[in-house]
């Protein structure tokens, strides 16, 4: 009697089979055993219909894998970026996982920047301290000394990059009040950023900067490094298609920021001065038509928020447009504003080559 239950058990997935025979002469006998082993019966189909289903799930569903997701309850790392150019690829490649702030507000003159206690406090408090380096930040020396956060991690965002002098002949100012501190650039040129191809070299260090300081984020981190990297590529090849069409066009900036991205595309840049000042002296206007006439040059730009009246002056004399071009030291903190600031430089430096 118990065999053929056992069996139920033992082969679930054969089809019921019928157990019993019981004759009406021996049902009173087993009357109360018949009861019993309906009930048996009735709980062991059901068993084995819940046990095949189990299977059928079983077999049938894929399997799944993982996906890691930052832990809600583990406090961000904190970077924080000199400038708008490091916050901007700073804040890219650290996405939602990192906070990220700016020590130095959008539109501040970098090389005359001088450390607030706010400054301070942030970067005793970060984690990483985020700087483009070749000189460019003179205030950081002493403001770090004075934070005294033995932990940070410092990174040099143009490390590994071959910095460039002079390669562009420039006019010296006569150096007006207010300016009688020396800004040789003696580490080289340090507006590297302006170069689609030396921001990705950025981008990467500071991916790398952020994966030593926070390993648990190292997908997330490489995943948004590379998006942010493919842009810069796609707006390369966009500068040397566009560029390619007009070869050593020689163009005048007041600012000596663009000599990275003139060799990149084949220009030759022209500058007034090596770091910006309020205005030359009248003395200078001269020196400066004569540069432009010895150079044969073709476009003249100015910076966004520059009332350079020099170049207004020389653009009206030599019968030039006065164009704009950005450094991108001013603007809007959403890291997709490189791209928009580098595309108006395009458009503009087309135009004044043409």
């Amino acid at each position: 009697m118990w065999l053929e239950g056992s069996l139920c058990f033992m082969e679930c997935n054969k089809a019921p089979r019928k157990l019993y025979k019981i004759s009406s002469k021996s049902s009173s006998k087993v009357k109360g055993g018949a009861s019993l082993l309906a009930l048996l019966v009735l709980l062991t189909t059901a068993a084995c219909g819940q046990t095949n289903n189990n299977q059928v799930t079983t077999e049938t569903s894929p399997p799944t894998t993982a996906t890691p997701t930052p832990d809600p309850g583990k406090p961000k790392i904190k970077a924080v970026a000199t400038f708008l150019p490091m916050y901007w690829f700073t804040r890219a490649v650290a996405g939602d996982v990192a906070e990220v702030e700016i020590l130095i507000p959008p539109g501040t003159e970098v090389h005359d920047y001088q450390a607030t206690p706010e400054n301070v406090k942030a970067i005793a408090t970060a984690n990483v301290l985020i700087k483009n380096g070749l000189g460019l930040e003179e205030f950081l020396e002493d403001t770090v000394k004075n934070a005294q956060n033995a932990n940070l991690k410092q990174v040099d965002a143009s490390k590994g990059i071959k910095a460039l002098g002079e390669i562009s002949p420039v006019v010296e100012p006569v150096k007006g009040k207010g300016h009688d501190h020396d800004h040789d650039h003696s580490a080289g040129n340090p507006h590297v950023w302006l170069d689609p191809v030396l921001a990705k070299q950025q981008v990467t260090n500071i991916r790398d900067a952020l994966i030593v300081a926070d390993p648990n984020n190292k997908a997330t981190y490489e995943a948004n490094a590379a998006a942010y990297i493919k842009q810069l590529d796609d707006l390369h090849n966009e500068f040397q298609q566009t560029l390619q069409k007009t070869p050593n066009c020689t163009f005048i900036t007041f600012h000596d920021a663009f000599p990275y991205l003139a060799q990149r595309y084949d220009l030759k840049q022209v500058a007034v001065v090596e770091v910006p000042e309020d205005q030359l002296a009248p003395a200078d206007v001269q020196k400066v038509v004569n540069t432009v006439k010895k150079y044969n040059v073709r476009a003249l730009f100015n910076e966004p928020g520059v009332d350079n009246k020099l170049l207004a002056s020389l653009s009206k004399d030599l019968n030039l447009t006065l164009r704009e071009i950005n450094s991108l030291e001013t603007g809007d903190k959403d890291p997709q504003n490189y791209f928009k600031s580098m595309r108006a430089n395009l458009e503009n430096l087309q135009l004044g080559c043409k």
